[in-house]
């Protein structure tokens, strides 16, 4: 799973705009296309994790979306989001029992205040079904 939403960038006389298409009330500017490029990741984090706190539904991101930016949320945010979404309907109460862990560990895997070690989310990964991959990129 690829948690990186896509965003419009647009220039507006002196100022770059950027929207992002999945989150309606995601957006951010910037003087330059990396200022506004860097906003865009820093905005979007916040408002995953502002999601993620008031449990609000948070949809995984579109795929192929002409002329887009890719834009990833910090670490502790994709691994946060990755356990949700990656959870599904299943319970929290469920996952805990899946992990042999209490419910307050379950929800600290999407609490993006905590840091999960890599220990942690390979074997949540594993309960759910899936494997963990990193990846470094580029910036």
């Amino acid at each position: 799973m690829d948690i990186r939403y896509p965003a419009l960038l647009k220039r507006e006389e002196t100022r770059f705009l950027v929207k992002f298409i999945d989150l309606s009330d995601t957006f951010t500017e910037g003087a330059t296309e990396d200022e506004a490029l860097f906003n865009a990741a820093e905005v979007l984090s916040a408002m995953l994790d502002w999601r993620l706190d008031n449990v609000q539904t948070v949809s995984p991101p579109s795929a192929n979306v002409p002329d887009a930016h890719y834009i990833a949320p910090d670490a502790k945010t994709q691994a946060a989001l990755l356990v949700r979404l990656a959870r599904g309907e299943r319970s929290l109460a469920d996952l805990a029992r899946a992990l042999e862990t209490s419910w307050l560990a379950a929800k600290r895997l999407e609490d993006t205040r905590h840091w999960s070690s890599l220990k942690q989310l390979e074997k949540t990964a594993t309960a759910l079904g899936y494997k963990l991959v990193l990846s470094f990129e580029s910036l």
